[in-house]
């Protein structure tokens, strides 16, 4: 097995630069050699605008469209006092359980916006659970609709991917997706 060791100089030859003569005798020399690829690497400029543009209807709300298992959510937000409306239902009545509004509400959290907006939301399909999450999934899109400079903590956190994952459709010759008829011996 070879041996595949590189140094600064080895580094330096696959720039246009030339290569810094480096000797290796001490600490000093080894932080002047650092210092002079630092000033001879061209570091990547920020981009100062995001790199969408915000999305609005007529109303003033962005519009997003939330999916999870079976249900489907179609969701619009504006800036208002936090209030969520689902099929015309507040949402502590439509989703009874607290873990179910705590999904709806992580888009918020994550980006810091508690309370800043109304969202409109209709949902279909599914359950109760798939629901919140398709609700989650709409808020998200939505809110990066409204305002770009969130989409990259609300896509870090992973809320505008769609989980993919659904009930796996039943077999012949099987009870289930997976499970075998009872065995009998006799």
């Amino acid at each position: 097995m070879s041996d595949n060791r590189q140094s600064l100089a080895d580094l330096a030859g696959l720039t246009n630069t030339p290569a810094p003569v480096v000797p290796a005798e001490s600490a000093e020399s080894d932080r002047k050699a650092e210092e002079y690829m630092a000033g001879h690497i061209a570091e990547p400029a920020a981009p100062t605008m995001p790199l969408r543009e915000q999305i609005l209807d007529k109303q003033g709300r962005a519009y997003a469209t939330g999916r999870r298992k079976d249900a489907v959510a179609r969701v619009w937000i504006k800036p208002g006092s936090g209030k969520i409306t689902i099929n015309g239902r507040d949402q502590e009545v439509y989703f009874a359980r607290p873990t179910l509004r705590l999904v709806i509400n992580q888009p918020f959290g994550v980006a810091e916006r508690e309370g800043a907006y109304d969202v409109v939301c209709t949902v279909k399909g599914g359950g109760l659970s798939g629901q919140a999450g398709a609700v989650k999934h709409g808020i998200s899109q939505a809110l990066t609709k409204f305002e770009p400079i969130l989409r990259a903590p609300v896509k870090a956190a992973g809320f505008l991917t769609r989980d993919s994952r659904t009930v796996e459709r039943k077999k012949y010759g099987r009870a289930k997706a997976r499970r075998s008829f009872q065995f009998s011996k006799r």
